[in-house]
């Protein structure tokens, strides 16, 4: 049985201002997140849905739907025909313990539990500016500058540290270019949303906007630090860092084995919006959690620690700005 990443992204034409964690979330949201129980209504995501007719994506035994609540916050929607009680269950209680309650995390924001009719359900925070990927490789209008890429490296990281700072420690499945998804405002959120696939094989999306990953999870911290090198590295060239089969492109491997600079390999994208200085630390800090030896590899504390030192980025200033307020 494969293990697949619905990933909760969908690309429109308009984009509207995401508020997940807004004030004006229904009585019963706000309720859940005091209660510590996230449960909703079937008619409230009924409603939000537009009947369950807004599809942006399935796989096997599972549809995701966009929607918008009363609020103007825009969910997505991940809806399952496992009849399995027992199944679900275990499936809720690990996406519940997975619930990092970061503001660079997409977070759980409920579930929908009722049999009349026969209703599974779990809600999430939707990001409706793409993933980073698409940003860096597939978009036609424009790439992301100088700033903002700095501003999705040092929200990552912060998330990470936060993650591999909470008991037990959180331990991403994966996390590469495709599972870094951004807000209206261009900020970083972290996926890591795993649903079971019961077809047997890798699993294909009737939608393309809907994005299907199969990775073991990682094994221990070191692996995530060594993720989010070459996530960093990925984001500073603008170019894949590994092919399909998690091989090292070319060009990647020799910057690692030291043959060549950070800044002989920038996305020239960015022309001269970048600084010499802040490149060649940016060229260290990647090197040192890319190290072949995992025992000598950074922290992900170290790692935001020296981010925060080289970028001097104000604390919120990585956070989507218009998320109200959550741990982080």
């Amino acid at each position: 049985m494969s293990v697949a990443a619905l990933v909760l992204c969908y690309r429109s034409n308009k984009v509207v201002t995401v508020r997940p964690w807004a004030t004006g979330l229904s009585g019963q949201l706000q309720k859940a997140f005091v209660t510590g129980v996230p449960s909703l209504k079937r008619s409230e995501l009924e409603i939000a849905c537009e009947d369950f007719s807004n599809v942006i994506g399935s796989l096997s035994d599972y549809t995701m739907y966009k929607g918008t609540l009363s609020s103007g916050v825009e969910i997505a929607v991940v809806s399952t025909t496992k009849t399995s009680t027992k199944e679900w269950s275990k499936r809720c209680e690990t996406q519940f313990r997975k619930r990092v309650n970061h503001k660079n995390f997409v977070n759980l924001l409920g579930y929908c539990e009722e049999d009349q009719p026969f209703t599974r359900m779990m809600v999430f925070e939707y990001a409706p500016n793409g993933t980073l990927f698409e940003h860096l490789h597939a978009r036609d209008d424009g790439h992301l500058d100088w700033p903002t890429r700095l501003r999705v490296a040092v929200g990552v990281a912060y998330c990470l540290e936060h993650m591999h700072q909470l008991s037990p420690p959180e331990i991403l499945r994966t996390l590469d270019t495709s599972t870094v998804y951004l807000t209206d405002d261009f900020a970083a959120k972290i996926s890591d949303v795993f649903f079971c696939d019961g077809g047997g094989g890798g699993g294909e999306a009737s939608s393309p906007e809907l994005a299907i990953l199969s990775a073991p999870a990682m094994a221990d911290r070191e692996s995530v630090v060594y993720s989010y090198g070459l996530v960093l590295l990925e984001i500073m060239a603008g170019r894949f860092t590994a092919s399909e089969g998690g091989l090292l492109e070319g060009w990647a491997a020799s910057f690692l084995r030291g043959e060549r600079r950070l800044r002989d390999v920038m996305d020239p994208a960015l022309r001269s919006s970048f600084h010499s200085e802040t490149v060649d630390r940016l060229d260290s800090v990647i090197r040192s959690c890319a190290d072949c030896e995992p025992r000598r590899r950074p922290t992900m504390p170290e790692v935001a620690g020296r981010l925060r030192e080289i970028t001097a980025m104000p604390p919120d200033a990585r956070h989507p700005q218009s998320v109200a307020t959550v741990v982080g």
